[in-house]
């Protein structure tokens, strides 16, 4: 399925959905930050997804990252709330998103690297290469603020 990202877009749909998601900056010893290749859009992107009604947003965090990834992982923090009404997410099968999501820290307890049916590559990352991969500006928001090493979350 297709999706297409809006931001600060007057032509971008209007949205029909709000949906609660978790992501999360995973980092390595070597403070290389993991990242997968969207294979319904093309671009790099954090882990994360929406949250199931049964579970915490910090546990849609960790589901999701074993889900995208194949690895476990243990949250160690916030980055911060991400929830501006200018970002518009557009799926081929007709909802048009807005999202409300809440970036996690975390690292990586076990289980093996591997590709899922929602991505074409994963990739650990070094902060210095981030800048060459193509991202949407939500997804570079969220690392910036994740490399700052913030005292207190972002809120916006």
């Amino acid at each position: 399925m297709s999706r297409t990202e809006y931001y600060d877009d007057p032509a971008a749909p209007r949205p029909n959905s709000l949906v609660v998601a978790a992501s999360a900056v995973v980092t390595d010893d070597e403070g290389r930050v993991l990242l997968q290749r969207r294979r319904d859009n093309g671009l790099w992107a954090l882990p994360g997804g929406g949250m199931q009604p049964d579970e915490s947003l910090p546990g849609a965090a960790v589901r999701e990252v074993r889900e995208e990834t194949g690895l476990d992982v243990a949250i160690t923090g916030l980055v911060g709330t991400y929830t501006d009404p200018r970002h518009i997410i557009e799926y081929g099968d007709g909802e048009v998103r807005r999202q409300f999501n809440v970036c996690f820290r975390a690292r990586v307890t076990g289980g093996e690297l591997e590709v899922s049916d929602e991505s074409t590559d994963l990739r650990w990352v070094a902060p210095d290469d981030l800048d060459g991969l193509p991202m949407h500006h939500t997804q570079r928001l969220r690392l910036a603020h994740f490399l700052e090493d913030r005292a207190a979350p972002y809120l916006g």
